[in-house]
């Protein structure tokens, strides 16, 4: 069964930090290129980071720039989201998710992803 997981989501005080996970299984990621992705109430899903097959091809949402780091790691089949100087705006639920292929311009594009996480929960508030 083809399955991506996040993990490490939680609640944390504005200004602090959360590691996501994003780990694979049924499938090897090394052939995908990965994104995370996030959903806050009453809001459309917006494209948060990416990082190609290539390291290191990346690119992030002009919001998170300079504060998320995307990581991949092949050997564990896991890519991680690296999110530091948490601001309430950040509260969201966040999905990784798996594409085999798809232009790099266009890694905002959530239908060109074939496999889906079920979410984590990232709350920032004090």
């Amino acid at each position: 069964q083809l399955q991506l997981v996040e993990s490490g989501g939680g609640l944390v005080q504005p200004g602090g930090s959360l590691r996501l996970s994003c780990a694979a299984s049924g499938f090897t990621l090394d052939d995908y290129a990965m994104g995370w992705f996030r959903q806050a109430p009453g809001k459309e899903r917006e494209g948060v980071s990416y990082i190609d097959t290539s390291v290191p091809s990346t690119n992030y949402a002009n919001s998170v720039k300079g504060r998320f780091t995307i990581s991949r790691d092949n050997a564990k089949n896991t890519v991680y989201l690296q999110m530091n100087s948490l601001k309430p705006e950040d509260t969201a639920a966040y999905y990784c998710a798996a594409r085999s292929r798809g232009l790099f311009s266009l890694w905002r594009l959530d239908t060109t992803y074939n496999y889906w996480g079920q979410g984590t929960q990232v709350t920032v508030s004090s």
